[in-house]
C-alpha cells in the first residue's frame, strides 16, 4: 500500500472502490488517483492537515520543508511532500497491529 493509499484510507476515511479510485462516504463521491496527489498539490496535502486537526492532533510547520504532527517530525523537498511524509509516519506510529491470529496458530 502506498503512502497516498494509507493516508486516504486511515486519515481521510476513504474506501478503495477500484484499483484507481476511492469512495468518500461522507461526501458521497468517487476520487480518482489523479484527483488526489498530496505529495504534489498543497491543497490536497492541507486536506490531510485539516482532518488531523479535526481529530484533535496538533500540526505545525517549521519552514517550507518540515512538518510536525504531534511529536512526529518529517521533512520533504516541498511542503506538500513534508506533510505527506509526516502523515505517513503518523499512521505507522499510531497503527495497531492485530496479532491475535498469529498467537492462536502458535497455541
Amino acid at each position: 500500500m502506498s503512502k497516498t493509499d494509507s493516508i486516504a484510507r486511515r486519515i481521510l476515511g476513504w474506501k478503495l472502490n477500484r484499483w484507481d479510485r476511492w469512495y468518500d462516504y461522507e461526501k458521497g463521491i468517487f476520487i480518482h488517483d489523479s484527483e488526489f496527489q498530496p505529495e504534489r498539490n498543497l491543497s490536497h496535502a492541507m486536506q490531510i492537515i485539516e482532518r488531523l486537526e479535526e481529530f484533535g492532533h496538533k500540526c505545525s510547520t517549521n519552514g517550507a520543508s518540515e512538518v510536525c504532527i504531534n511529536d512526529i517530525r518529517a521533512t520533504g523537498d516541498t511542503l506538500p511532500q513534508a506533510i505527506t511524509n509526516a502523515a505517513y509516519l503518523f499512521i505507522e506510529k499510531t497503527s495497531v497491529v492485530d496479532h491475535s491470529g498469529y498467537w492462536q496458530r502458535l497455541s
